[in-house]
């Protein structure tokens, strides 16, 4: 990158910063016009001067042409005016000054707006561009940038270069021009008062910048402790595991107040200098005026000077601090951004950083890789000079099973990232067929070869978004065509290109689908669904789904087959001799097997404050449970369940199972709770506040019958909670229609999961084995009805989180043989891809990618030896070196080296 930001500022927006700048020098005779009239109002308008009586008149706008007298010895007059009394000119000099003040007003707004128009546009290129480098920063350099710090630098750091980039050439031109004109025109009025001005000014632009000095240092070293900061926060996020398990928090928080202290003082020794250049800027501002007051004030009572151009040059001085003052602030900002952009771009300029041609999109990947895939003397050296890969050399066909063995720090997993173009060799070359590996573009590797680490990553999207990720390269579909969205890509493309951004169209279909072998997204849910069969994920990706949910308008076919099941389940449960394994929901019964919240609800909240833990402070629910006669009663059922609760868990250790069991009351609130008892057996519960009463009533919304069994709940009760579920919904419907999703039997309900719509009920508590019984029921039900596909393309919407953390380890390396599979690549490498896995998968798993990979290439980094049996060839590395290389059953002698790794086995 440029390493001089001037340079840089210059070379990406030279048109710019010069039609800003013409139009800074067009507003500088308007800038000093207005300087010049306020002496024109004093004297002529307000003084009189030239007025000898009330009867005489003088030209009003005249104009001469300039240098008219030095060319022709007389004046020009190419316009004599009109010609005004003395009021007549004092309202026209006015009104003329309020029109120049309107002209400067329109030059500083178009500067102003042009200014941050090209600052936010550089920012927005330097931005990408940085970003762009990151994309082509070496696998191994981009393993040791913390997240946070880059992170950082590109959103934070470079912020303040979007204000200055804008102000680089046309603030001086434009202050400066400002800052000149009052000069010249305070000579034009005294010379002395104008070199008494000039030697200050003088003054203070040598003294400030060299006081700001050390605060551009401080300035640097905060800059660098803050991301500092910044990476060590994103350390302890990452670490919170070791944090918590080792007890180290204590540590980390004496670092952190460590690192705080220390920009602490740095920012308060900034505040202590700038304080003091504010307090020098300000009295050398201050110190023009009062010699402006005194010795101008004394020339004019001398008669040397009159009082309207004392006053034309006082308020000429009043506009030249302001313009001194923002170029100081301007010098300043220009060292401080050179210093930021100058540690920035430091670290985004790492050595071996990729092409851009490397990532082309436009590179023709259409050839596959075939023929002899041939290693000669390859070898890897790290930064530090550490020989990680020696001299590998090996010929085989790219098409053939290759299992790659070795103890750890053999280097077989930095030969599989050679081999999969994700470390560059130090020497040696590598070829596939006719061409050099080394030298292909990232669009070839990238969709030619599929690799496999121990650290699958996935983005905080879909199950499908994160599979489909590997089969996106280039745009291929255009999104469909507006004439709105043609102005807007339009526009975009344009701006893109001003400030040096890609133009490729990001709302575009990116998605390979051919490569996959469907033809389209009608049919790619089919080929995802095929591959994760074969990695063991699809019983996983259909539990998503039945735990998840669906929006019915956008997905109808699916909402429609789950209340087909929802309809057939009653009867393969009485074919099951299970029916009373469920007890269905009834808007007109109550069902003893759900909570009474449930109950009350009869649907599934939308909005936090419907949820369990909010509803007893529900003002909608609170006023149906009194309309309904309810409120009593659950306080009196409040009251019995925590005198229970007290004398059940009274000599209970917290974390005793029965706390689970009867989730009525936590044991940090066992304590009040008492103390409410306590009240009521004393006083009664009429002696209960507003909050004991909310508290007590709250209790029972979480007590179901069929679990808990206390009787509670009697034929009274159940009537009366039927009726207040009833005019809940008809106040819902009026007053917060979207609150809650209400249950219906004929129906598909979108805030419940596709499990409860098609149970539409709840299961039977104290029945054995009853949820597993009712949940093979269910999947056989689906499966009879062809509707386990559906279930599982709704689990390809469950979303993974940051990183895949909803996933379990296996569950994200299984989804990662998935990715790789599902684009087909001519070469396969998984780089101990399956290590988390129990023995038995991995060997189930490495078979089914063998089968299906008969007659493709696979390279596979292995653990354990006696699965190379299934490869054709077999490379054992020992200290970076191949020592062995050859069949299983050749290798497989007394004395060789895999015959010494299976005997350590």
């Amino acid at each position: 990158m440029e390493p001089n930001l001037f340079k840089y500022i210059w070379r990406h927006s030279k048109r710019e910063q010069i039609a800003i700048l013409l139009l800074v020098l067009l507003s500088m005779p308007f800038y000093f016009l207005s300087l010049d009239l306020p002496k024109q109002i004093v004297n002529r308008g307000i003084l009189g001067e030239g007025f000898e009586s009330a009867a005489d008149s003088q030209s009003f706008l005249a104009f001469d042409l300039p240098f008219g007298e030095a060319l022709t010895g007389a004046p020009v007059e190419l316009f004599d005016g009109f010609s005004l009394e003395q009021q007549g000119l004092l309202l026209s000099l006015t009104f003329t000054y309020v029109i120049l003040y309107l002209i400067n007003s329109g030059f500083k707004y178009s500067i102003n707006t042009g200014k941050g128009r090209m600052g936010e546009r550089m920012l927005r290129r330097l931005r990408y561009e940085l970003s762009d480098r990151i994309l082509r920063f070496p696998i191994p350099y981009i393993r040791k940038v913390k997240q946070a710090e880059a992170a950082t630098m590109i959103k934070d750091e470079v912020e303040p270069l979007g204000g200055f980039i804008g102000d680089a050439f046309v603030t001086p031109a434009f202050l400066g021009g400002q800052a000149i004109t009052a000069m010249i025109f305070i000579l034009t009025q005294n010379v002395w008062l104008g070199l008494v001005a000039a030697v200050i000014v003088a003054f203070q632009t040598y003294l400030v910048p060299r006081m700001r000095l050390p605060i551009l240092r401080l300035g640097r070293q905060r800059q660098l402790t803050a991301r500092q900061l910044a990476g060590r926060i994103a350390e302890v996020v990452d670490g919170a595991v070791e944090i918590h398990s080792h007890d180290t928090s204590n540590l980390e928080r004496s670092d952190l107040a460590s690192r705080l202290g220390r920009i602490f003082e740095i920012r308060y020794e900034i505040f202590q200098r700038k304080f003091m250049v504010k307090f020098v800027n300000n009295f050398l501002a201050q110190l023009t005026p009062f010699i402006f007051y005194g010795g101008g004030g004394v020339l004019a009572i001398r008669g040397y000077l009159d009082v309207g151009a004392l006053v034309a040059v006082i308020f000429a001085y009043k506009d030249l601090p302001g313009p001194i003052k923002e170029l100081i602030d301007w010098e300043q900002q220009r060292a401080d951004v050179q210093i930021k952009y100058d540690q920035v771009i430091e670290q985004f300029q790492p050595p071996e950083i990729l092409e851009p041609e490397v990532q082309d999109p436009e590179q023709d990947a259409s050839e596959p890789l075939a023929g002899p895939l041939s290693l000669s003397a390859v070898s890897l050296t790290d930064e530090s000079g550490n020989r990680l890969v020696r001299s590998a050399s090996f010929t085989v066909d790219s098409s053939d099973h290759i299992a790659i063995l070795g103890p750890a720090g053999s280097g077989k997993d930095h030969l599989a990232m050679i081999l999969a173009r994700l470390a560059m060799p130090s020497s040696g070359s590598i070829r596939i067929g006719t061409r050099d590996l080394t030298k292909m573009p990232q669009s070839i590797t990238g969709q030619r070869i599929g690799y496999l680490g121990q650290d699958t990553f996935f983005f905080p999207q879909s199950v499908r978004e994160n599979l489909l990720y590997g089969l996106r390269h280039r745009p291929l579909r255009e999104p469909e065509d507006t004439p709105a969205r043609r102005v807007r890509r339009k526009a975009w493309v344009a701006e893109s290109l001003r400030a040096g951004n890609t133009t490729l169209d990001f709302e575009a279909d990116w998605t390979d689908y051919a490569a996959a072998g469907a033809t389209g997204p009608e049919d790619i849910d089919e080929q995802i669904v095929e591959v994760l069969k074969l990695v063991d994920m699809a019983d996983d990706v259909y539990r998503f789904g039945l735990s998840g949910t669906i929006d019915a308008e956008a997905r109808p076919e699916i909402a429609e087959a789950i209340l087909q099941a929802r309809a057939a389940l009653p009867k393969r449960l009485i074919e099951e001799k299970a029916e009373n394994l469920v007890i269905r929901f009834d808007p007109d019964s109550y069902n003893q097997n759900a909570t009474l919240a449930e109950n009350l609800l009869f649907g599934t909240p939308r909005k936090p404050e419907y949820m369990l833990g909010a509803l007893a402070k529900n003002e909608l629910m609170g006023a149906v449970l009194k309309d309904a006669g309810l409120d009593e009663s659950m306080l009196d059922m409040g009251i019995s369940i925590a005198r229970t609760m007290l004398e059940i868990f009274a000599d209970l250790p917290p974390g005793h199972p029965f706390f689970e069991q009867f989730s009525f009351i936590d044991a940090d609130d066992l304590a009040d709770f008492g103390s409410y008892i306590a009240k009521v057996e004393k006083q009664g519960k009429d002696a209960l506040g507003p909050p004991d009463r909310l508290a007590l009533r709250g209790l029972p919304l979480n007590y179901s019958e069929a679990r808990h069994r206390l009787g509670l709940i009697n034929d009274s009760i159940e009537a009366r909670a039927v009726a207040a579920r009833k005019l809940f919904a008809e106040r819902l419907k009026r007053e917060d229609p979207h609150a809650v999703a209400i249950y219906d039997p004929d129906a598909y309900n979108g805030a419940a999961s596709l499990q409860d719509n098609i149970l539409f009920g709840r299961v039977a508590h104290g029945q054995a084995k009853a949820e597993e019984t009712v949940r093979l029921i269910m999947t056989d039900l689906l499966s009879a009805l062809g509707l386990r596909a559906a279930v599982v393309e709704a689990g390809l919407d469950f979303q993974v989180s940051v990183g895949g953390k909803r996933l379990s380890a296996a569950q994200r390396q299984k989804l990662g043989l998935a990715r790789v599979l599902l684009k087909r690549p001519d070469v396969l490498i998984v780089n101990d891809g399956l290590a988390v896995m129990d023995l038995a998968t991995q060997d189930r798993l490495q078979r089914n990618v063998l089968e299906r990979r008969k007659g493709r290439g696979v390279i596979w980094v292995l653990q354990r030896p006696q699965s190379c049996e299934h490869f054709a060839r077999v490379l054992i590395m020992q200290d970076g070196r191949i020592v062995e290389q050859g069949s299983f059953a050749d290798l497989n002698k007394p004395g060789s080296a895999l015959n010494q790794i299976l005997a350590a086995e």
